[in-house]
């Protein structure tokens, strides 16, 4: 062994574990990494403008690869900042580490030079966070942060790293790559499943969530369409299976189909695979029940610490998501029926997914969709944080095969732009949009300089109609007419776009969509819309005006 640097053992171990980008907002507290990072040409080093970006965009990329995005900042308000995409990927279940430079280990306690204490601050909203003492004790860490956020239902890790232990020369012995680890599902446990599904009138599946993949989505689709189970996809979770797939039958969250919603309360049998069956999904908590009366749970999840945590499952089964894809997609039952009601569900969602011209709007968003839909191609990722905007792409948007949608299901603003660059930079032979309404855009639209900076190509949408505009919905719902704190002074989207070095256009008219839209995908580079609506249409189903008349009635 040779003497190396706390911070170069800390960059070997991360080329070992197959790390090949991070994102940063560089600080003073780790210059031993990024000196290091200097002669590791294997690792891409994505430099962000503020440590939310920097996060999202690692929550992002772990969300992409089913590996941990891994972030780098500073302490103090260098952490702060970067705890929003930390709650984001435990929210998600998105495997992410995120290292924060720390004070010297002999000025700790003293209140020193931006001091937190960082395993106590993000202990609550991660896997693990702890703070690495001992250089020859690195690649210990590393090789535990790897397996816990990747290990049951993935997730955050936090690592603080004292300067002074990285500037420290030490011998370590390197370790190797944490090899993944997939439990099989008791066979037991799926032939029980199988003899529920002889019983079932009218089941449905619920999926999408913690260790979902491509391997999954695959294998699931294939069971569920060959036994004809209607599957809707939970919050914000919508290319857990391609929705071209014949039984695919919407999603749950905000703004779901009536229709399936009533689907979801009939059924007799519950498969929820992957799916934690959070608030958002559930409405509540109300559309399923934590006991469910009258129905049958089947809760199929990586985490047995998941299982039973709220709601109560007839037939918990703890498994690697691929693992009981594959299963139940091999497993032969010639005496199982198929069932009609997938078929059914899906022309439901194909009827409620198809946007419908409304009367008198200037700029329908809704057949603007529609046209998105013609001139992009299946594979094309949909990023967006939070706001009723993210509603229409959510009801007519058709999402291809995983990764395909990159949204979270914390309901954080400021997520999609810096999401975009993660997807742009990650996949640069598929078309990339941001959407995001005028509030959330700018709370990371910063991130726009560092789209240019790494050549990312990728197509932003600004819905502006003024106003935080979920929050003016639920106002106009609770106090009508008495508006507060939600009206917004935004600059020219389109001018901002192109001081940072993008092309833009600004439509006001839904027949100015489509041209504009020609106009910007026969570019390369970062390309923003702006789209100008109205407040009155406040979401894809309702108006302002209806939302007043129903709290005066």
């Amino acid at each position: 062994m040779t003497k190396r640097t706390g911070g170069r053992i800390l960059v070997d171990q991360l080329k070992l574990q197959g790390c090949d980008r991070l994102f940063t907002v560089p600080g003073e507290s780790f210059l031993a990494v990024l000196d290091a990072l200097h002669d590791t040409p294997e690792i891409d080093t994505v430099v962000c403008r503020q440590e939310g970006g920097v996060s999202y965009m690692a929550d992002a990329d772990g969300k992409m690869t089913g590996r941990p995005g891994v972030a780098f900042v500073t302490r103090g308000p260098g952490a702060t900042n970067a705890t929003a995409g930390v709650h984001v990927a435990f929210q998600d279940s998105t495997p992410m580490i995120l290292f924060i430079g720390d004070v010297a280990r002999g000025d700790r306690d003293r209140e020193g030079f931006q001091e937190v204490d960082f395993p106590a601050f993000f202990g609550p909203i991660a896997k693990w966070a702890a703070r690495i003492e001992d250089a020859r004790r690195i690649p210990e860490y590393i090789y535990r942060a790897y397996r816990v956020a990747t290990a049951g239902r993935p997730g955050p890790v936090v690592l603080a790293l004292p300067e002074d232990m990285l500037r420290d020369e030490v011998e370590a012995v390197d370790r190797p790559r944490v090899p993944p680890v997939a439990e099989e599902p008791d066979p037991g446990a799926v032939q029980a499943m199988f003899e529920l599904l002889k019983e079932a009138a009218s089941p449905i599946a619920i999926v999408g969530g913690a260790d979902w993949s491509p391997r999954a989505a695959h294998h699931f689709a294939n069971f569920a369409f060959r036994h004809g189970i209607p599957v809707a996809a939970a919050f914000r979770r919508q290319d857990a299976i391609d929705n071209k797939c014949g039984v695919y039958a919407g999603q749950l969250g905000y703004g779901p189909n009536p229709k399936l919603q009533q689907r979801i309360r009939e059924a007799d049998l519950i498969l929820a695979v992957g799916a934690r069956l959070g608030e958002s999904t559930t409405d509540g908590y109300t559309l399923i029940t934590p006991d469910h009366p009258g129905q049958t749970l089947v809760h199929v999840h990586p985490d047995p610490n998941e299982l039973g945590h709220v709601y109560h499952a007839d037939l918990p089964i703890c498994s690697d998501m691929g693992e009981f894809a594959e299963m139940i997609d091999e497993w032969s039952d010639p005496d199982l029926v198929r069932f009609s009601c997938g078929e059914t569900a899906h022309q439901e969602w194909l009827e409620w997914s198809e946007p419908k011209a409304r009367e008198g709007v200037a700029l329908d968003l809704g057949p603007c969709v529609a046209q998105m839909r013609e001139k992009l191609p299946a594979d094309t990722i949909i990023c967006n944080g939070a706001g009723n905007f993210s509603g229409w792409w959510h009801r007519y948007w058709r999402y291809g095969c995983m990764p395909t949608q990159l949204a979270p299901t914390s309901g954080t603003m400021g997520y999609g732009l810096p999401a975009a660059v993660a997807g742009a930079i990650r996949f640069k032979d598929r078309p990339v949009v941001c959407v995001a309404g005028d509030g959330d855009f700018l709370m990371n639209g910063q991130e726009i300089a560092t789209a240019v900076q790494y050549g990312a190509d990728l197509l932003v949408i600004i819905v502006d109609n003024g106003f935080y505009g979920t929050i003016r919905m639920h106002q106009e719902r609770e106090y009508p007419e008495r508006i507060s704190a939600t009206q917004l002074h935004n600059p020219d989207f389109a001018a901002l776009a192109r001081a940072f070095g993008g092309t833009a256009e600004a439509v006001e008219k839904t027949e100015e969509f489509g041209p504009a839209l020609d106009r910007v995908l026969g570019q390369k580079g970062v390309r923003l819309i702006h789209c100008k609506t109205d407040v009155e249409q406040i979401t894809n189903a309702t108006t302002i005006s209806k939302l007043r008349e129903k709290a005066k009635a």
